[in-house]
């Protein structure tokens, strides 16, 4: 059984008997209670990892930290997923699903046609959960770079801001399969892979002419229409295994 890996957002010093935060602290000690001298692996999100010895002083916890090791479970390329707000609380589903698939990013639009609106109190609060979903979903499955989640913009804002790369997105009426996409205009080296995804509903009309207007391509998942929360996912998961950047 592989060792229980705990995010830190402090810098972990390598070699060193190193005070763990409250978070991983209570984590270890309370949730999977943890014993003296457990093995453990602590991350940064910034990348590599440091096995450790975990140390109990009382109610605190220390970890006994061994050299960094350079390992990655990063896809070869960066996928960034442009997501429509969904309603309720699909959307962590939608990034939990993102940081196991390898996402990069994730980028929330508040679409035209979304339901969900989020604005002040209700943002941070939001933001905050989303952010806690990527660490304890980065835990558990090996990623030792965080995904990262934006704040939620207008598609215009968005598009505006995306760096150059293949831009493509989910529509029920495209006629290019997702291989041909691929073939015709895989992305270059380092140019990241755009995959947009609207809201329950799809996106406006507008919303399509801008993106197209932005030089994205519609492309089709099959006959099959895919709820919101999946298409992205499925969509990331196809392109990996057709760039072959799964082996």
């Amino acid at each position: 059984m592989s060792a229980p890996r705990f995010f830190c957002p402090a810098e972990i010093p390598p070699h060193s008997r190193f005070l763990l935060p409250d978070a991983p602290a209570h984590h270890a000690l309370r949730v999977l209670r943890l014993r003296q001298d457990s093995p453990i692996v602590l991350f940064d999100g910034l990348g590599g990892e440091y096995p450790a010895t975990l140390d109990i002083d009382g109610k605190q916890a220390y970890a006994l930290t061994g050299a960094r090791l350079p390992r990655e479970a990063e896809l070869p390329g960066r996928i960034v997923l442009v997501q429509g707000l969904p309603s309720g609380d699909k959307m962590d589903w939608v990034i939990e699903k993102a940081v196991e698939t390898g996402i990069s990013a994730v980028l929330p639009v508040a679409a035209q046609r979304s339901v969900l609106q989020l604005d002040g109190e209700r943002l941070e609060k939001r933001l905050g959960r989303w952010r806690g979903i990527v660490q304890s979903a980065s835990e558990q499955c090996g990623r030792n770079r965080l995904l990262e989640v934006a704040r939620p913009q207008s598609l215009a804002q968005t598009l505006a801001s995306l760096p150059p790369g293949l831009t493509l997105f989910c529509h029920p009426d495209a006629a290019a399969p997702l291989l041909d996409c691929l073939r015709q205009a895989a992305p270059g080296p380092g140019a990241p892979l755009i995959l947009m995804v609207g809201p329950e509903g799809g996106w406006s009309e507008a919303e399509l002419t801008l993106a197209r207007a932005h030089g994205a391509q519609p492309v089709s998942l099959g006959a099959r229409v895919m709820r919101t929360e999946t298409a992205g996912i499925v969509l990331a998961s196809a392109c990996s295994a057709l760039l072959g950047w799964l082996d």
